[in-house]
């Protein structure tokens, strides 16, 4: 099996030196992620191209498909079988086994593309194809401008490659081609697709999370930090960071003006930021913030919060609406993940004001929030490998993970959370336990219908979910619940 990998635009048009490095970062990153799926993985750089090889596995492949649509800096990547460059003719009888049942009763066009000294031309050669599964395939005609069926053919040198599917790739730069940012995870839409952005663009994105006095919520950013990381970004290693922020939002609280307190607690936030990304190596602070979003986020007061630090603030959703952000997590596969998340807001103003004065903020961070303050919760954070962020990894770490091959108690009930699409397409049997079906938007409202005196595993495809909705019912008396991947 073979994949023809294609570059983002943006780093075609780049310098030969920025090129190159480029390319070589990115081979390396489908090397590191593809080679320990099986000993016949062969990755090779090309300066337009990056081909990869491996054993006709149909398990292989669809796991190549599905980590090479992941990879940052990939536009494309087409699925292709080759065959050696011969005559034409045998060319057109190599194709028409492969082609014929998609092309019948359509239309369809002969795109060829060349590299290499041959004496005959990509016309020449889309012709004569053309028109020789126009008089063999019943119905068919050529359209050369929207047909319905493309057949793709790459000659490379003395090589023929047939696409047979081309997938869409993320786009953006490899990671780590740009500089290191702190992304502050809150876990709900928008600070997931800001990450998920910088990630995206090729910058190691560590994650920061601030407490501000609930264990679930931070479990759950965790988490979600945990999928990001996992998901788009595994080549490197990334630092989960959280910080204890209860005290901060208790001076806030006890002195602040109401007015100002959702800014003076981002102002805190920022300041705190800034000392993180000093710890990490870091060059930026990332934020979910768009205009106008909520009352902190007016051009006034974005610029009063950007005065709390030196360092740079990004924000790449800043012009984005809400609906916009929603649909980009639900394509990165966050949003019932962060839809999840369980609610929590330390700091609420009952009249926030759009465009709190500097003297306001000024007066009350003297008074309440001095630097060995933020100093000392910093200094007080805890530093964690992403690696070991997921309660499978990290057994301390949320609710207890069993698998097949544990010894599940004998009197557990699993429950599968999915939803009621995906309970059918794969129905779970677990043998010698009952399965219960409550999709996790409805558990909420069915756990008074369970018997907290029992115990329960619950069940998701990614183990994400299941951990989010265990720690949930622990917080509501359920002291035996535990998640189970198959």
């Amino acid at each position: 099996m073979k994949f023809i990998v294609r570059l983002h635009a943006e780093i075609t048009i780049k310098s030969k030196s920025v090129r190159q490095r480029h390319l070589k970062v990115l081979t390396g990153n489908i090397r590191t992620l593809l080679k320990p799926l099986h000993d016949s993985m062969r990755v090779r750089n090309h300066w337009d191209r990056i081909e990869v090889h491996h054993d006709d596995l149909p398990e292989l492949t669809a796991l190549t498909i599905r980590h090479l649509g992941q990879i940052p800096g990939i536009a494309y990547f087409e699925q292709v079988v080759e065959h050696p460059l011969t005559d034409f003719e045998t060319l057109l009888e190599w194709i028409l086994p492969l082609q014929t049942d998609r092309l019948q009763n359509k239309s369809f066009a002969v795109r060829v593309k060349r590299k290499g000294k041959h004496e005959f031309s990509s016309m020449d050669m889309a012709i004569y194809l053309g028109g020789g599964i126009r008089a063999r395939v019943p119905g068919t005609h050529v359209q050369l401008k929207n047909p319905q069926e493309e057949i793709v053919i790459h000659v490379i040198e003395q090589q023929v490659s047939l696409v047979q599917q081309r997938f869409a790739g993320l786009g953006g730069f490899p990671l780590p081609t740009q500089e290191t940012v702190v992304s502050l995870m809150s876990g709900g839409f928008d600070s997931a697709v800001a990450s998920f952005q910088m990630i995206r663009r090729g910058a190691r994105t560590h994650f920061c999370f601030f407490n501000l006095g609930a264990d679930a919520h931070e479990a759950a950013v965790r988490e979600i930090s945990y999928f990001l990381w996992e998901k788009y970004s595994k080549t490197h290693a990334v630092k989960f960071v959280a910080v204890d922020f209860s005290e901060v939002v208790e001076r806030i609280l006890e002195a602040g003006d109401q007015g100002s307190l959702g800014v003076l607690l981002k102002r805190a936030m920022m300041r705190a930021s800034g000392l993180v990304a000093e710890r990490l190596n870091a060059q930026a602070i990332v934020t979910g913030e768009a205009v106008g979003q909520v009352s902190s986020q007016t051009l006034s007061n974005l610029k009063l919060i950007d005065q709390a630090t030196d360092t740079l603030i990004l924000r790449p959703l800043i012009v984005q609406d809400k609906q916009t952000i929603v649909d980009c997590a639900r394509e990165i596969g966050v949003e019932t993940l962060s839809a999840a998340v369980p609610e929590y807001c330390g700091v609420i103003s009952k009249q926030p004001s759009v465009k709190v004065k500097p003297e306001v903020i000024a007066a009350s961070e003297q008074a309440v929030l001095p630097d060995s303050l933020i100093q000392a919760v910093v200094a007080q954070c805890r530093v964690i490998d992403i690696r070991d962020a997921h309660a499978t990894k990290n057994p301390a770490i949320g609710p207890k993970v069993l698998d097949a091959n544990d010894e599940v108690p004998v009197d557990a009930i699993i429950i599968d959370i999915r939803r009621d699409e995906e309970q059918e397409e794969a129905p779970l049997d677990v043998p010698g336990h009952k399965v219960l079906h409550i999709p996790f938007f409805r558990l909420a409202s069915k756990q008074d219908m369970l018997d907290k005196s029992k115990s329960y595993l619950l069940y998701c495809e990614q183990g994400v979910m299941s951990r989010l909705q265990a720690i949930h019912l622990q917080e509501q008396g359920f002291s035996q619940v535990a998640v189970y991947e198959k």
